[in-house]
């Protein structure tokens, strides 16, 4: 890896890159990258050996699981309740279903985490003679998009063989259409392609998250033209 912390989770991987680093304001819609958070959470748990992903006959949706030998929690709030979620659900939840479940005010929730682990501050401004509050979120330093956009840079250029987590990120932040923001590579037309293609080298399961969050972020799409 480039670099030599331990990344942050991928949820806030992906939050941090989805935003202007300088403005706070998003890339993408808001309810999109909430998704995006949805899918990261649940790739963390499988690459952490908490979930598996099962479909109901060979052509079937995926449907998600708990490994029962982990009963501990991950010490991660938000983890933790979408084990609880998966754990308490009356069937095994489908993917997508969970997707558009789990991601209802949990851009709120990543956000609310990152400033209390100081990785955002919150900067709050007045207008129109004070009638009229700005709040805004940036990151308390660079390093925290410069990071992984930096892992990103490398898997891109092939200098680097990527391992799971980041593998990970380059497919979410090519599916959520973040390839553009992020100034990864001159050649912007291909490198989705190429970030899809490092990402389905790795793990299925993680490639059938990484569709499910597509094909979810399509159906959005669609329906709002309805």
């Amino acid at each position: 890896m480039t670099a030599l912390t331990k990344p942050l989770p991928l949820r806030d991987e992906v939050f941090l890159l989805g935003h202007d680093g300088d403005t706070g304001r998003t890339h993408i819609y808001r309810q999109a990258l909430a998704l995006g958070l949805a899918g990261a959470v649940l790739i963390d748990l499988f690459l952490a050996g908490r979930i598996a992903l099962r479909p109901t006959h060979p052509a079937g949706a995926p449907y998600l699981y708990l490994h029962r030998h982990y009963e501990r929690p991950t010490g991660d709030l938000i983890a933790d309740t979408a084990i609880t979620s998966i754990r308490h659900a009356n069937t095994p939840p489908p993917l997508r279903g969970f997707l558009r479940g789990f991601s209802i005010d949990l851009y709120e929730r990543t956000r609310a985490a990152l400033v209390t682990a100081g990785i955002l501050h919150h900067h709050q401004r007045r207008r129109m003679a004070g009638l009229m509050r700005t709040d805004t979120y940036l990151p308390s330093h660079h390093r925290w998009q410069i990071v992984p956009r930096a892992r990103l840079c490398a898997l891109a250029r092939g200098r680097e063989q990527p391992d799971n987590h980041t593998a990970a990120l380059a497919g979410l932040v090519a599916v959520l259409g973040l390839t553009n923001h992020l100034y990864l590579d001159d050649d912007t037309a291909t490198l989705p392609g190429r970030l899809l293609n490092v990402a389905n080298q790795h793990h299925q399961p993680v490639r059938a998250i990484t569709t499910a969050v597509d094909t979810t972020i399509g159906d959005l799409a669609t329906a709002a033209y309805r």
